[in-house]
């Protein structure tokens, strides 16, 4: 099983050195990737959390930038939120000048103010889910490309975006939804997840690969509060045990968890 940890860019304790340090530790520690998560714009009054959020795609280059080998994931993006062009530039860019390390984390999102906040048709949110990914990987792979689209304003005829990536960017898709899982069967590299026990990931990870028995991952995002290392210890077996192949580790309250505790300790079972 791999490790991954989430880097401290959001909450009241992040800060730009914390997220540099951390990014330096993890890749010291052995861990295999490093990861951050995603809000554009909160309701105050519906988000009791801290709203601070660093871009994910921007913390993702200042981590790359301090390493050399930890793959650089997000947990996830909410694809639908944003317009595939840009960030299918932000993503390709981020891949090339980190030599291949992004793993592209996806979900449609669930919070629909922040949707109303940007202009983006919540219920429309899967529709422009797929056709985003299609139009990313349209752009990725075809110089010059044709794309025609339903959901997003866009206009792509015998039109050309460079860089494109130097090697396949893997996509792994967050939700348990049907849809979410259908989704996932039909167009990704992996399943990413979120806080499922192992009793409830078991029945998701035998329908995943009975469908897709080769070259799809199995990732799961836990939360730990760095205090009982035996605790995490027996649930990473545990999500072994029902085929689960990647985990990643982020605190429990990123308001008063102690970061580093959490990236010790599990560090300490990647040893």
């Amino acid at each position: 099983m791999q490790l991954g940890i989430h880097l401290p860019h959001a909450g009241e304790q992040a800060t730009p050195a914390l997220i540099r340090r951390h990014a330096m530790r993890a890749e010291e520690l052995g861990f295999a990737d490093v990861w951050v998560s995603e809000h554009i714009i909160v309701p105050r009054k519906e988000f009791p959390r801290s709203p601070l959020f660093y871009d994910p795609v921007v913390t993702l280059s200042y981590a790359a930038a301090v390493t050399k080998r930890v793959r650089l994931g997000t947990t996830v993006l909410v694809l639908p939120m944003r317009h595939p062009l840009p960030l299918a530039k932000e993503l390709s860019s981020l891949h090339n000048l980190s030599e291949g390390r992004l793993i592209l984390g996806a979900g449609v999102g669930w919070l629909e103010p922040e949707f109303a906040a940007l202009g983006v048709p919540f219920n429309e949110r899967g529709r422009r889910m797929d056709e985003g990914i299609a139009m990313m990987r349209a752009v990725w792979s075809q110089d010059p490309v044709t794309f025609q689209a339903k959901y997003i304003p866009a206009t792509i005829r015998d039109m050309t975006m460079l860089p494109q990536p130097v090697s396949p960017i893997p996509l792994w898709i967050g939700g348990s939804s049907d849809a979410a899982l259908k989704r996932t069967i039909r167009i990704a590299d992996g399943w990413h997840g979120s806080r499922e026990s192992p009793e409830e990931a078991a029945p998701i990870v035998q329908r995943l690969r009975t469908a897709r028995p080769d070259n799809f991952t199995i990732s799961m995002r836990v939360q730990w509060n760095g205090k009982d290392q035996g605790e995490l210890r027996n649930r990473l077996a545990a999500y072994e045990a029902v085929g689960v192949q990647h985990v990643l580790v982020a605190p429990v309250n990123r308001e008063v968890d102690d970061w580093d505790e959490v990236i010790e300790g599990a560090g300490r079972l990647v040893a």
